[in-house]
């Protein structure tokens, strides 16, 4: 291995490029402190039709390929660009058979998963191997996220078994796995040889991306220590594959995810009608003041706001924050939610600000700009999740001063600590049971909380001293970069 460390993250998203979750974030946010601490990082992923070329200064590379996709071949071209304000490169790979349309998971139109989603990231998979034979450029590491790069370390090791490349595999939502019939094994390239009961392939009747992943990969990590915990201990976490993960327990790891300070910081943030910093919050009132004029809310200040930004999905809570709707409202209390997803859970928002004009605001949509100036504008911000494996809004809402109301779970119970104003502890309200009860009586004592003007400061204070930076989790990665080096896996 060189001694500057090539690292090559695989990524189906990556921020400001293309986004939906969590793993945009950590793909457009981790290269900048890696290569920081003189990691040769870049980024690739799919030129999905939404990217604005010219707002990012895509250049096409002149590089053309064909993958074979079963009985035919299909062709890719290499585009690339510089993330915004660095030097760190960003590979493009255009389909238009398979990204040359709206959205990048779901059909805007049905609101569904595109099916043929498992061909679109098989081809992906192949693509990006096919793109650095063009680069003159040859990763010491793939870093390979989620199911839709799951088969990277498998068509690798397959097929060149004198590769010294390491893999680093990181889950970042194992609700989503990558399960597809058997027949994209024909895509893939693999002989149905190797599909059998309990095999690398088979996963129930399927094949299973992310399995694939976890047990071709030389490291896996997930992003909070106790989602890491979790997902090995119980179905409920693991989702069927917990035997798998805790089989590969000792070479599985839990990083925090960290924010991009840059861009989620209150005392520079070109969102926010007023900046403010931790000693001097008086622009955080004028936040608040201006987020209840914009989403239609009195202006009591007096009264305090909770803040709601979410996919509206199961994982999130909502099957126990909704029934408590009007409980919640019938308080001194206010609620802003800005999000969009199942449409059970958007009716029944949209269905409670309605009822209760005065006391919420449900924007069922999702607008970047606006998530910054809830964050900054609310008082206290709402995740009641079921599970998280590391959650951002949680983190965004302390760097802001707006003080946590979450489920110990994940990457929740590992930034959040339960908070006692008389002893001037911790940065958050914390329940741990998932039912409605334990969640109200987290959101009362927050709301009791919130009048005690010292104790609450003290507390806003806290939180914004909560260490969110990429620092020491950039550290942690090159740790298992080079772990996955010295160890590389050539056999399963």
């Amino acid at each position: 291995m060189s001694e500057k460390m090539k690292v090559l993250l695989v990524t189906a998203e990556a921020y400001p490029f293309a986004k939906v979750g969590g793993l945009a974030d950590v793909a457009g946010s981790l290269p900048e402190p890696l290569h920081g601490l003189s990691v040769d990082v870049r980024v690739i992923l799919p030129l999905y039709d939404a990217i604005d070329r010219k707002k990012f200064d895509i250049r096409y590379c002149g590089v053309e390929f064909e993958v074979p996709m079963g009985g035919k071949m299909v062709g890719g071209k290499l585009w690339s660009s510089l993330f915004p304000g660095s030097n760190i490169p960003v590979y493009f790979i255009e389909c238009d058979e398979y990204y040359g349309r709206p959205g990048i998971y779901t059909d805007p139109a049905t609101g569904e998963a595109y099916p043929d989603d498992g061909e679109r990231f098989v081809f992906f998979s192949k693509a990006v191997l096919e793109a650095v034979k063009s680069l003159g450029w040859q990763p010491d590491v793939y870093h390979c996220n989620d199911y839709q790069t799951g088969i990277i370390p498998a068509l690798v090791k397959l097929r060149e078994p004198d590769s010294t490349a390491g893999f680093l595999y990181s889950i970042h939502n194992l609700a989503y796995q990558g399960r597809f019939d058997r027949e994209i094994l024909d895509l893939i390239g693999v002989g149905h040889d190797k599909y059998y009961p309990m095999g690398d392939f088979e996963f129930h009747g399927q094949v299973n991306f992310m399995k694939i992943g976890i047990l071709y990969s030389d490291i896996i990590n997930t992003v909070s220590p106790t989602y890491a915990e979790e997902i090995q201990a119980s179905e409920e976490y693991g989702y069927g594959l917990e035997g798998v993960l805790s089989a590969a327990s000792d070479r599985l790891y839990g990083i925090l995810n960290g924010i991009d300070q840059k861009v989620w910081n209150p005392a520079v943030d070109p969102h926010l009608p007023a900046n403010y910093t931790k000693k001097d919050k008086s622009g955080k009132a004028v936040c608040k003041l201006e987020l209840l004029k914009e989403a239609g809310l009195p202006e009591n200040p007096e009264l305090p706001l909770i803040g709601i930004i979410s996919r509206l999905a199961d994982q999130k809570g909502f099957d126990i924050l909704i029934p408590l709707l009007d409980e919640i409202l019938s308080r001194d209390v206010m609620i802003v939610l800005l999000g969009t997803g199942k449409k059970e859970y958007e009716t029944a928002f949209k269905t409670a600000a309605e009822k209760h004009p005065d006391k919420m605001a449900s924007i069922i949509d999702f607008k970047g700009p606006l998530s910054h100036r809830i964050e900054a504008g609310s008082d206290m911000f709402l995740m009641p999740s079921r599970y998280e494996p590391c959650g951002l809004n949680q983190m965004y809402s302390m760097a802001y001063g707006t003080v946590p109301v979450v489920r110990k779970t994940g990457g929740l119970a590992d930034t959040v600590t339960p908070a006692d104003l008389s002893k001037n502890t911790g940065t958050g309200f914390v329940f741990e049971e998932y039912s409605g009860d334990a969640l109200m009586k987290a959101i009362d004592r927050a709301l009791k909380a919130f009048g005690k003007s010292k104790g609450w400061e003290k507390l806003m204070d806290r939180c914004m001293d909560f260490d969110s930076s990429w620092g020491a989790s950039a550290e942690k990665y090159i740790n298992l970069y080079r772990q996955a080096v010295s160890l590389r896996r050539y056999s399963v």
